[in-house]
């Protein structure tokens, strides 16, 4: 067992392990005094733990009511969000009250932006169950809906009492759900530290997922300690997302999100590159480290189909928008640029 702690306006721990989803109960009474959970949950999660996790808070004291919305980021809407903070009120849950998100990166930012909204704000817990959501989504307190002219739109800072994060639920996972989670880790080598890099280009990233959970949630907290609400530094940890959130809507989603943020992160290294904005060409490495684990590289959407996304990308600043590239390997700089450059980058790093 792993335990990082996050210093945030409030501490709280990510704990690492494997099969501790049966004590759940147990570990979320030690943070809070709530007499009812509210576990919110997809359709898909709902059949494989929910039980688990219900009996588990149960027997710690709990009473626990549950919320199913359809498996997908097309239910990441206002409408869902909506229906969520009804049931809520419906059933009276209580501001001492806290709400379960149990499930992947979409489940933990509806869970949350319900919990930071309802009552002015409830208590919540993250028990991710894709490596997406445990080496990423479900640390740092950003949680969102999108709208329709784009990701993420609105939403609100606010962090976990605690993140429960049982790798064995990893095992369920297919190849492209596992896929989408590597995406991330990658994110977080390029980002940080080349030597991790390396390592999961010479290593099974699945027979080692307590040590790759650990050294992501990891790198995150250092970020998140010192920028919380993506004022300046947090904003690295968009490398590959600007492009592939358009990639994304333009697909209208049927692209997943670590597919996108992998495209992305290999069309702003390429195009980064190519118009002298860095002196280092990691591209091809990372096509490499990509392929391996099954990810894509590539798109079909033009310049100008992602380009015009990216008008409504919340990084945007007036005139301006800030884009993450590669320094060298293992590091990468915000560079500021005006919004128009941006085309011209997306369309060097396509070709």
């Amino acid at each position: 067992m792993k335990t990082v702690e996050v210093s945030t306006g409030e501490k709280y721990n990510i704990v690492i392990a494997d099969g501790i989803l049966e004590k759940c109960g147990e570990m979320i009474r030690d943070i809070t005094s709530a007499k009812t959970a509210a576990i919110v949950t997809d359709s898909v999660v709902d059949t494989l733990y929910s039980e688990t996790v219900k009996s588990s808070l149960e027997k710690s004291g709990f009473d626990t009511i549950k919320f199913v919305f359809k498996n997908g980021e097309a239910s990441k809407n206002i409408n869902t969000y909506s229906d969520m903070l009804e049931f809520m009120a419906e059933n009276r849950l209580t501001r001492s009250d806290c709400i379960v998100a149990l499930g992947g990166g979409v489940v933990g930012d509806m869970a949350g932006f319900c919990a930071a909204t309802y009552l002015r704000g409830i208590d919540f817990v993250q028990i991710p169950t894709t490596l997406l959501a445990c080496v990423d989504s479900s640390v740092g307190g950003k949680t969102a809906i999108d709208l329709k002219a784009g990701k993420n739109l609105a939403g609100a800072f606010y962090q976990p009492k605690l993140v429960i994060c049982d790798y064995s639920t990893l095992s369920t996972l297919s190849d492209e759900i596992f896929a989408d989670g590597m995406a991330e880790t990658i994110k977080y080598g390029a980002l940080f530290d080349g030597d991790f890099l390396k390592f999961l280009n010479e290593n099974n990233a699945r027979e080692n997922l307590e040590y790759i959970i650990e050294r992501c949630v990891t790198f995150k907290r250092d970020i998140v300690n010192v920028d919380e609400t993506d004022k300046g530094l947090r904003g690295l940890l968009n490398f590959g997302h600007t492009i592939g959130h358009s990639i994304e809507k333009c697909s209208n989603f049927a692209v997943s999100h670590g597919s996108a943020v992998a495209i992305g992160m290999v069309l702003m290294s390429r195009g980064a590159y190519k118009s002298g904005i860095t002196e280092a060409d990691i591209t091809d490495f990372l096509i490499s480290l990509l392929k391996k684990y099954k990810l894509p590289v590539s798109t079909e959407f033009s310049a100008d189909e992602l380009f015009s996304v990216t008008l409504s990308d919340k990084k945007r600043s007036g005139d301006d928008i800030t884009l993450v590239v590669p320094s060298k390997f293992g590091e990468c700089k915000l560079y500021k640029t005006g919004i128009n450059s941006l085309k011209d980058i997306i369309e060097k790093g396509l070709n």
